[in-house]
């Protein structure tokens, strides 16, 4: 079936957003896609995804962050907040789609891992995964400075310790991360299982790299993450 695409009108800019839908006439369950920092909604992980999500039953939704790929803005001038409302408003949009059911699950990879961390706070209905997401972006010290798309912004609110840390107590997350992720390393994925409010799980990866760049390792991380989000959707 033909990605229907769409525009998040943003005050002052607007983000791009693909949605992928099962066969059939619905209406169906939602997993929301957030990326990383300095990637985007049509790397192959989410193009990936948007093939095989919609074959288990499920829509995939992949966007842009501001600043990222074709939504407007620009990355370092983004911070976790921007980042949180334009996750809100992609969902907002997703719950007047006729053929999906406002049931929503999330999928975030390493920064956008830690925003839909941030986000299921907010949401307590809302059942994650993330892949290899930070604990704490405190812990990753001079390395966030140094990377691409990280502006003033981002270290202002960083200094403000408002969204240092994951938040703790949230329920129905399975966090994957690569046992040599030499970014984020592997014990970020312990504390968030261990920060998790039951049900939670943790799936350790053998040789798993940031971008799970090994097919084999990436097809771990899509079956055990569509059996989570299947469990609580479906």
């Amino acid at each position: 079936m033909t990605p229907e695409r769409h525009t998040v009108a943003l005050p002052g800019g607007k983000l791009a957003l693909v949605l992928h839908l099962p066969h059939g006439p619905g209406p169906f369950p939602c997993v929301v896609a957030l990326h990383g920092l300095g990637a985007g909604k049509d790397t192959d992980k989410y193009l990936m995804l948007g093939e095989d999500v919609p074959r288990a039953g499920l829509a995939l939704a992949r966007f842009d962050f501001r600043g990222c790929g074709e939504s407007s803005g620009r990355e370092d001038e983004t911070t976790i907040e921007t980042r949180l409302e334009d996750a809100r408003a992609v969902v907002a949009l997703l719950e007047g789609h006729a053929r999906l059911d406002r049931r929503f699950g999330l999928l975030g990879s390493s920064l956008g891992g830690f925003v839909a961390l941030h986000f299921a706070a907010e949401r307590a209905e809302l059942p994650l995964v993330t892949w290899n997401a930070p604990a704490s972006l405190e812990d990753l010290g001079d390395d966030a400075k140094r990377s691409e798309g990280i502006g003033i912004p981002f270290l202002l609110e960083l200094s403000s310790h408002r969204y240092a840390t994951s938040p703790a107590g949230v329920a129905r997350h399975l966090a994957i991360h690569g046992e040599a992720d030499d970014v984020i390393p592997v014990e970020h994925g312990a504390i968030l299982f261990a920060r998790a409010a039951e049900p939670c799980d943790l799936v350790i990866i053998p040789g798993g790299d940031h971008r799970l760049t090994d097919m084999g390792h990436r097809r771990i991380a899509v079956e055990r993450s569509l059996e989570w989000l299947r469990r609580y959707l479906r």
